[in-house]
């Protein structure tokens, strides 16, 4: 018993050290990757205007969190991706599962579903200014159309491979549609609807950042559109990092709520 509980420990530390050498293999790499760009910078092989050092991006980046100019972009940003991707997860999870499980709701809608899926997110713009105006309301509303379908097609997806052996023991005890629904179906669908709300919430981040471009006076891309107008790179490039921190943490954020929520998965 001793004998096991050591073997199980070594494997346990041989583990870790494993995942610490590969982390600090990642950290090397990041960090030759950031003194190689420094050292060319200063050597004057990169154009300051074109490809500022990353000295200089710090510099921005400190002087407009310092100045508040980016957490108010930030929370601009935030707020309409948020906003869009739960309108959309309100949206998408009911119809899907609707469409599910109703066969000729499913045979009037899917084709305009799937006619309607292929268009870009972006291509809805025009459309969105023309009927919303700028400001707020069309980024909430690509930002939905963007997150919509992820969410749709993974939760159709999810009642599509429940098991059929679970449906019929539940049929067998006598449950109801609506506690079918409840029970059975949901539950054994959760694992695709957050795998879609995952993919959808990366894909309505990325689709805020171009309505904000076009469509609005504050957020990230509208700071990446004015720094690009004024030949700031620097502030462009602040912009850019922050937009994949931020789509980074989400991400991860999504995820830990993914296992947290179906363990048994």
């Amino acid at each position: 018993m001793g004998h096991l509980r050591r073997n199980k420990r070594q494997m346990k530390n041989a583990v870790g050290a494993g995942k610490y050498g590969m982390a600090m293999q990642r950290i090397l790499l990041y960090a030759a990757i950031l003194a190689a760009w420094q050292l060319l910078a200063g050597a004057g092989i990169l154009n300051d205007r074109i490809l500022p050092s990353p000295s200089r991006i710090a510099e921005s980046f400190l002087t407009l969190l310092l100045s508040q100019q980016l957490l108010v972009h930030v929370a601009a940003s935030m707020e309409r991706v948020l906003v869009g991707f739960f309108l959309s997860v309100l949206v998408a999870v009911p119809l899907a599962l609707l469409l599910s499980t109703n066969s000729r709701m499913k045979y009037l809608l899917l084709p305009l579903v799937e006619f309607i899926r292929p268009v870009p997110p972006i291509a809805w713009i025009p459309l969105a200014i023309m009927w919303f105006g700028i400001g707020s309301t069309p980024s909430y509303f690509v930002t939905m159309i963007a997150s919509f379908f992820p969410i749709f097609i993974n939760t159709v997806s999810g009642v599509e491979n429940v098991s059929r052996e679970h449906l019929n023991v539940a049929r067998c005890f006598g449950l109801s549609d609506g506690m079918l629904l409840r029970h059975v179906i949901l539950p054994s669908s959760l694992p695709y609807i957050l795998s879609g709300m995952r993919v959808g919430l990366g894909v309505a981040w990325m689709s805020v950042v171009a309505a904000e471009m076009i469509a609005a006076f504050s957020g990230l891309g509208y700071m990446i559109t004015i720094s690009q107008e004024m030949l700031q790179a620097h502030k462009v490039l602040v912009g850019m990092i922050t937009i994949g921190v931020l789509g980074f943490a989400l991400d991860n954020l999504m995820l830990r709520l993914k296992r947290g929520v179906i363990k048994w998965a």
